[in-house]
């Protein structure tokens, strides 16, 4: 669990941020004094507005909220006009507090976004997720000190999870489902909340939405790039929650929180990029600033590393805890993201080339593989870490160690476990002969072939854990006779799975 309260700070004029330097919470009548009374607008007003002012995702893919909106209102015409609309508030990225920050501090902002949507395409349920519990009284009381009209408007709490804040898991969650991304592609905007046409968006996207309605476009254009307009929010450093007009120079931001780019800078949260120092000096907050080096902003994640503490430990550390965090859906990410982390920590451990031969091996078996984006992320991690600190890395992988230690600089969860490993023998370990376990027969699944659809989910409990001698090529899982007809049964769900069974 994430319990960190935002530290609150902006380059003025405050917008999202506006009265809490003289509140710590806006209540319905201090969010009215501050912002005024909320417009109306019809469907094709909100979708121009959002154009106008090029309003993108704030949640981390960045895409257009015009294009969302009319994906919603064309399949909502499609069916019966119904829809639904949902805050994602799911704020599982241990590196990001700034929807934490709006949904305690400010949250009627976030409401009148998402009202004002809702309001416009006819939805009948606007529903609020959010992971911790101290948010979730801050919505409950935001909503009891608002007239009961218009759409439905309720809030509901989700796992506590990384994986969790995705599009899918959010309404699975919601829905009472288990809220892990779903293994089919499935947009929002055709069935999401109760099966309707969802408008599904990230906090600080709707409050965006609702001070541009009530500012207008120009007005809102003022400020920020004439191509990125407006004001972000950042979380720099897992402490501090920032607005900031588009354009600002990044190091303008850590020298605001007393910071320094360090080794270098990790911007995007733990799905992001490294960006070392001289790049850091040449980034703006922008999205053409961070194109250029690869990078993007994402949910507004800002993490310097500070010259004293050891880069490769906490890569190593934070890929442990991405592993412990997947979903449970695909091979890719059950198994190959543990076992890259093991490769991670067995470089750490002064494994030799090796080693590092074996983490690279595996960041390639689990690209483009997966049932949801999180292998892929966690496997863009590490190799970014690879490439912002060669020399760190193969003083480890030598032995010889860089000298500092890790002190954890890198935010994770208070209550956050070490990584179980997979059963089978580590990177550095020789396989151990199991005890037999009656007549045995070998399954054998090719896991290189595995598209990511999510269809052999059901394997992970009842057949993997009877033992894997390998990833990536093939897992041969030893199984008792009885059990034979089930385990086909489960891998054959997936066509693109080879199998075979041998005694």
């Amino acid at each position: 669990m994430i319990t960190a309260k935002p530290r609150l700070a902006c380059i003025d004029p405050p917008r999202l941020l506006a009265g809490l330097d003289e509140a710590y919470r806006l209540d319905r009548v201090g969010h009215l004094t501050v912002h005024g009374q909320m417009p109306a607008l019809r469907a094709d007003e909100l979708v121009a507005l959002a154009e106008n002012i090029d309003l993108r995702g704030r949640g981390g893919a960045g895409f257009p909220f015009a294009k969302k909106l009319t994906s919603v209102i064309e399949s909502a015409a499609r069916r019966d006009g119904r829809c639904a609309v949902v805050v994602n508030g799911s704020e599982g990225e241990p590196s990001c507090l700034k929807d934490t920050a709006l949904l305690l501090h400010t949250p009627h902002l976030v409401i009148d976004g998402a009202m004002l949507a809702a309001e416009a395409l006819g939805a009948e349920d606007v529903c609020v997720a959010v992971h911790r519990p101290d948010v979730e009284e801050s919505i409950a009381a935001a909503i009891a000190e608002r007239a009961p009209s218009g759409p439905r408007l309720w809030v509901s709490r989700t796992p506590d999870r990384f994986v969790a804040g995705e599009g899918g898991a959010v309404i699975n969650g919601i829905s009472g489902a288990p809220a892990i991304p779903n293994g089919r592609k499935i947009r929002t905007s055709d069935s999401g909340l109760g099966g309707l046409p969802t408008l599904l968006s990230n906090t600080e996207t709707f409050a965006q939405l609702a001070v541009a309605a009530r500012m207008g476009a120009l007005p809102y254009r003022s400020v920020g790039l004439p191509t990125e307009p407006g004001t972000t929010l950042l979380t720099v450093a897992g402490k501090f929650v920032m607005e900031t007009p588009t354009g600002v120079p990044l190091t303008y931001i850590l020298d605001l929180c007393n910071l320094t780019p360090g080794q270098g800078v990790l911007v995007g949260g733990y799905h992001g990029k490294w960006l070392d120092p001289n790049s850091i000096h040449a980034t703006t907050i922008s999205r053409e600033s961070m194109k250029k080096y690869g990078a993007r902003l994402g949910a507004g994640a800002v993490l310097p590393i500070p010259e004293d503490t050891c880069p490769l430990g906490e890569t190593a550390r934070v890929t442990r805890w991405l592993a412990a965090e997947t979903a449970g859906q695909c091979g890719p990410c059950f198994i190959g993201l543990p076992a890259l982390a093991d490769a991670l920590g067995q470089v750490e451990r002064g494994g030799g080339q090796s080693a590092v031969d074996n983490v690279r091996a595996y960041i390639n078996s689990v690209k483009k593989r997966g049932a949801c984006s999180h292998p892929d992320g966690t496997a863009g991690f590490v190799t970014t870490a690879l490439d912002a600190f060669p020399e760190e890395i193969e003083s480890h992988a030598l032995g010889l160690g860089c000298g500092r230690p890790t002190l954890g600089v890198l935010p994770l969860p208070e209550d956050s476990q070490p990584l179980a490993l997979p059963p089978g023998p580590s990177a550095a370990e020789p396989r151990r002969e199991r005890e037999p376990r009656g007549r045995m027969e070998q399954l054998i699944v090719d896991w290189s072939l595995c598209q990511g659809h999510g269809l052999c989910a059901d394997i992970i409990p009842d057949v993997l854990q009877l033992g894997i001698d390998g990833y990536p090529a093939s897992a041969k899982m030893d199984v008792p006779r009885q059990l034979r007809a089930q385990a086909v049964r489960a891998v054959r769900r997936c066509p693109a799975l080879a199998l075979r069974i041998e005694e």
